[in-house]
């Protein structure tokens, strides 16, 4: 008598689902820390001003290496995740609390993502990234290898535009910015601070990128 064999479908050895998670949960707390209110002397931010950026460089590199069609794959399957996420935390705190457990809340304090930022979260990031990832392959397929720089900085800076404008515009009254100088500010010092880290670490980039090409080319 025989028995079946068992049998798994082999894992083709690549770097793209290791970046997909890195950038997935880059966005996933980005959208807890946001709620947060932010004010550094005169400039007004939010709690995700020195994460949020790692998404923008992770989704560079998924476009630059991969192309806009996995870069699609990985911003939908972030965008998913976040929204079952915001439903989790608000079946968590619908549950009923345990006896011992004092921090209810807390806990709803924290993870009641008001729906307000949630959407304009959601919609900031599907919005800006889909364009920074279309960016920067259609340079890409005009310019070819050359200027990378070019295409990374571009593409960032038209993907981080609309995602600041959409993301301030629609949370800015719920984290408490309720005057015209101040919701300018937010944008443009999002803006601003968004782009200007993507040059800062432009040499990280460009050393990432070279190193999954060499070794997913191998």
């Amino acid at each position: 008598m025989t028995h079946n064999q068992p049998t798994f479908v082999p894992l083709r050895p690549t770097y793209y689902p290791v970046i997909v998670a890195g950038f997935v949960a880059t966005f996933l707390v980005s959208n807890i820390l946001a709620t947060k209110g932010v004010q550094l002397g005169p400039i007004i931010t939010d709690g995700a001003f020195f994460l949020f950026p790692a998404a923008y460089i992770l989704g560079d590199v998924l476009s630059e290496v991969y192309g806009f069609k996995a870069a699609r794959k990985a911003i939908l399957t972030g965008f998913v995740i976040a929204g079952l996420a915001v439903l989790s935390f608000y079946v968590a705190i619908w549950l009923p609390p345990a006896d011992f457990y004092p921090n209810q809340d807390e806990f709803s304090l924290v993870l009641g993502l008001v729906p307000q930022i949630v959407g304009a979260s959601l919609a900031g990031y599907l919005v800006g990234q889909l364009l920074n990832s279309w960016v920067l392959v259609r340079m890409k397929q005009r310019l070819g290898e050359k200027n990378m720089w070019a295409r990374l900085i571009g593409s960032t800076v038209v993907g981080e535009f609309f995602d600041t404008l959409i993301f301030c515009l629609i949370a800015a009254p719920v984290i408490g910015i309720s005057t015209v100088p101040d919701a300018v500010n937010y944008i443009v010092v999002g803006f601003v601070w968004k782009t200007a880290i993507e040059v800062v670490v432009l040499p990280v980039t460009y050393a990432v990128i070279g190193w999954i090409k060499r070794r997913e080319l191998q």
